[in-house]
């Protein structure tokens, strides 16, 4: 297509279709040796004759004839182009990727993304899970385009918008509900057989400084990934353990769990990530506006 003027083929096609230079002109509201320029510059350009007189009616050649069928494909081409274009100009629509912790992605995000899909079917959100170093080499990369994640999220390149405080609570196995200290304290956790967070996540490294801060280094008798795993361990009376409130409220409640505040209090802070440089689309920005929604 390098040098290839489409107005010059439009011009062509018409020639051949009115059988006139002149009705080309008339047409194109252009003058006739502006319609025989552009022609002549078509011819130019592959090297070959493309149109000829059969008595009055300008025809196409054999070349020309050939060339009318290639410029109704890119007239079909281009149409469905302009068509593209426009669904993206008139609704929201693209592929988005979220990245966030597998906490949020399981008790927060669900019915956020579900009412998002109902008012957009054809904006595709992919939501990827893991910890926050995760997260922000991945938005660095460019491999995700924002993240929900835990503070702090370092980093210059970042935006960094806080959206839900989620306070830490004690989950204790109801069963044991004589036994739970009146106030959980690190200094009344330490006998308790602890469940705690893998290593290398966020929260994990909360929840050591909130024992470190007392004195205390955390044993922990089990270390999991899973937040639905740990419910289950506390649950069958196997110890306590330190939660986000998100996890074991609303969907994540279970009966046969006991919460409690933490004293002193512990907290983590969810918050809006991208690059600075981000280009924002329309549904990029619904999806901003929906989780900004999480501060009222």
């Amino acid at each position: 297509m390098r040098g290839l003027n489409l107005d010059h083929l439009r011009t062509f096609a018409q020639v051949i279709e009115l059988g006139s230079f002149s009705a080309a002109a008339d047409r194109g509201g252009v003058t006739q040796p502006a319609v025989s320029l552009q022609i002549r510059q078509l011819e130019r350009r592959f090297g070959l004759k493309l149109v000829e007189r059969v008595g009055r009616r300008a025809g196409p050649t054999a070349a020309g004839l050939e060339l009318l069928t290639h410029i109704r494909v890119i007239d079909a081409a281009l149409a469905q182009a302009e068509q593209a274009m426009s669904a993206h100009a008139s609704q929201v629509s693209g592929r988005i990727r979220l990245g966030t912790g597998a906490t949020a992605c399981t008790y927060l995000l669900p019915p956020i993304l579900a009412q998002l899909r109902r008012r957009f079917p054809a904006l595709d959100i992919v939501a990827s899970t893991g910890n926050t170093a995760d997260m922000l080499r991945g938005l660095e990369n460019n491999t995700l385009d924002m993240g929900l994640v835990t503070l702090p999220a370092p980093g210059r390149m970042m935006q960094v918008t806080p959206v839900l405080e989620d306070e830490f609570v004690a989950i204790f196995p109801a069963r044991d509900v004589a036994a739970i200290p009146a106030l959980v304290t690190p200094q009344a956790l330490a006998p308790w057989p602890l469940v705690l967070f893998e290593p290398g996540a966020r929260t994990r490294r909360l929840v050591d400084d909130w024992f470190e801060a007392a004195g205390i280094a955390a044993k922990p008798v089990m270390e999991l990934g899973s937040t639905e795993a740990m419910k289950e361990i506390v649950a069958a009376g196997l110890g306590c353990a330190i939660l986000p409130r998100l996890a074991v409220s609303g969907a994540g409640q279970r009966d046969a769990l006991v919460l409690r505040s933490l004293t002193p209090r512990l907290s983590r802070e969810l918050a809006i990530v991208m690059r600075r440089d981000k280009p924002v689309s329309r549904g990029l920005r619904h999806l901003q506006d929906a989780l900004l929604a999480l501060r009222s």
